[in-house]
């Protein structure tokens, strides 16, 4: 897949807490987010060609302007050919942000993945890390992906739904 809609696709996040000691708290500051929730889940069938097994992100929370490494385990029940496409569609409540196809084989070639087409049969382990732009605005991202076999079927191979929020928070000068 594309590694920066994969990276924003797979973004995981867990929930920050801030003691706050003395000192003076400032909101707004650049550095002052992290993601304040996460989840995914396979929107795909039993017969689809790909089996999204777990997804999960280093660090756990994401931090805003820093690398994020996403693992993706998977499992290809079919082989997935030249011409494999992945629908995205990124959304901050009812505003589409983001709508674009992308050729998964030659997104793979371009970002140097761990696999390349045609991809065989069996178990799969995807690692990729990306930068996250320090200008990903701090709101909630609902993501929805869908992989479909080459034409003219154009066959579902896997789908999966994504949610993420980034939050301001409150941030202590000491």
């Amino acid at each position: 897949m594309h590694a920066r809609p994969l990276a924003l696709l797979l973004l995981a996040c867990s929930s920050t807490a801030l003691g706050l000691g003395l000192g003076q708290i400032t909101l707004g500051s650049e550095k002052a987010a992290a993601a304040d929730s996460w989840e995914w889940a396979s929107c795909g069938e039993p017969s689809d060609a790909v089996q999204i097994k777990s997804i999960s992100v280093s660090p756990d929370p994401p931090k805003i302007g820093a690398d994020l490494t996403v693992t993706v385990d998977l499992d290809v029940v079919e082989t997935i050919e030249e011409g494999t496409t992945a629908d995205v569609l990124v959304k901050v409540g009812r505003i589409k942000l983001l709508q674009k196809t992308f050729d998964i084989c030659e997104e793979a070639r371009n970002a140097n993945a761990t696999i390349s087409c045609p991809v065989e049969p069996g178990p799969y382990q995807i690692v990729q890390t990306v930068e996250l732009p320090k200008e990903v605005p701090k709101l909630k991202y609902q993501i929805h992906v869908d992989v479909f076999t080459p034409e003219p079927e154009l066959e579902p191979a896997a789908c999966v739904d994504l949610t993420v929020t980034f939050r301001p928070f409150f941030q202590v000068w000491d």
